[in-house]
């Protein structure tokens, strides 16, 4: 038969959390295992993440994720500019296709917007997702066509 000061609890059993501060007679009143004074006696004086002025590992460490972007909602596309098109001979029906061929543009991307800058010297069929006034107005004077296309 065993003692009641001889009692422990069953292996696996839950054991209470040690509450800290809680009078001398606990054992850790007082200060509460913090020490006299100080930093970190005191209440609320860190921030989050603090490492003792050494540079956080929250800055230190390379952003990663997605960000909110406009790349869904705004139209981007490739500019292509009226004097490139004098690369192609004329009567040549231009598309992205073709001038991602010539090396004219890298990428189609939501599509290709001609733009009137430079001089167009070839009579050309352009196909294009949108084109800015004057350069309709200079293809169609060389007697080419300017399709939009969706």
């Amino acid at each position: 038969m065993s003692a009641l000061h001889e009692l422990k609890n069953a292996e696996g059993a839950r054991l209470d959390s040690f509450r800290k501060g809680r009078g001398r007679g606990s054992g850790n009143g007082k200060t509460a295992g913090k020490g006299q004074k100080g930093q970190g006696a005191h209440a609320h004086t860190k921030k989050n993440g603090f490492e003792g002025g050494q540079n956080p590992i929250a800055r230190r460490l390379p952003k990663f994720g997605s960000r909110k972007t406009h790349t869904g909602v705004k139209t981007v596309y490739a500019i292509v500019n009226l004097s490139k098109l004098n690369a192609f001979k004329d009567g040549t029906t231009v598309n992205a296709a073709l001038l991602i061929e010539k090396g004219v543009i890298k990428k189609e991307l939501d599509g290709v917007k001609i733009l009137g800058k430079g001089e167009l010297t070839k009579k050309l069929i352009v196909e294009a997702k949108a084109f800015s006034a004057s350069a309709k107005a200079a293809i169609e004077a060389k007697g080419g066509e300017a399709r939009v296309i969706e």
